[in-house]
């Protein structure tokens, strides 16, 4: 029988642009060393993470915060993350006191500080409360990434470092969304278990090395 929705996709069709969209994620990489490596430089000098966004991209923000404080794939210390949109409580009175397009940069002008790195996702990158919120963050001389689809919206003149993919499809952007989430994970993850590797090492005693009492 065929099917009444023209604009309906076969689930081939659909794995299809996911594999293709996965390849074209490559000349990504570096930017992704690029947001690893500066989280991990953040969390190595006391900062935090602070990340957030709506919806699906709420989900992501949350998913990050978990990498971060529970592990990827390493045993290691847990990292300090907060996912703003986390607490109903905050995000309906900063809601209705103020509007929704100031949950998140309420937040940030409340915690965000130089030493910490704020990630705002938004697949379209016209979310005007991310807008806002990395526009605050910037403002309090926080480091700024953008996870985000198409052009990047208008979120990205406030980013320091993005990572756009190359699609307009919502479901798309999303699910390569969560494989950068995994390959930074994984980048901050072998980080944080070589320093502990290597503070284990400075703390093992040397053989014939203890001092003998007088």
């Amino acid at each position: 029988m065929p099917d009444a929705d023209p604009e309906r996709q076969s689930e081939e069709a659909q794995l299809d642009e996911h594999i293709a969209l996965a390849a074209a994620l490559k000349p990504l990489i570096p930017d992704v060393a690029r947001v690893g490596d500066r989280i991990s430089r953040a969390l190595e000098e006391g900062g935090r993470v602070y990340t957030f966004g709506n919806g699906g991209s709420a989900a992501d923000a949350q998913h990050l915060a978990a990498e971060l404080i529970g592990r990827f794939r390493r045993e290691r210390r847990s990292l300090p993350a907060v996912a703003l949109s986390a607490d109903p409580s905050v995000v309906t009175a900063i809601a209705n006191d103020y509007g929704y397009e100031d949950v998140f940069a309420r937040q940030i002008e409340a915690f965000a500080t130089h030493a910490d790195v704020v990630v705002g996702w938004s697949t379209s990158g016209n979310s005007e409360n991310v807008v806002r919120g990395l526009r605050a963050a910037r403002e309090a001389g926080a480091t700024t990434v953008l996870f985000a689809g198409g052009d990047g919206g208008p979120a990205r003149a406030h980013a320091d470092l993005v990572l756009v993919v190359p699609s307009t499809k919502t479901a798309r952007i999303q699910e390569m969304h969560l494989l950068l989430l995994h390959l930074i994970s994984e980048r901050i993850d072998a980080w944080a278990a070589s320093t502990a590797r290597a503070s284990m090492d400075r703390e093992l005693p040397v053989e014939g090395s203890a001092q003998r009492g007088e």
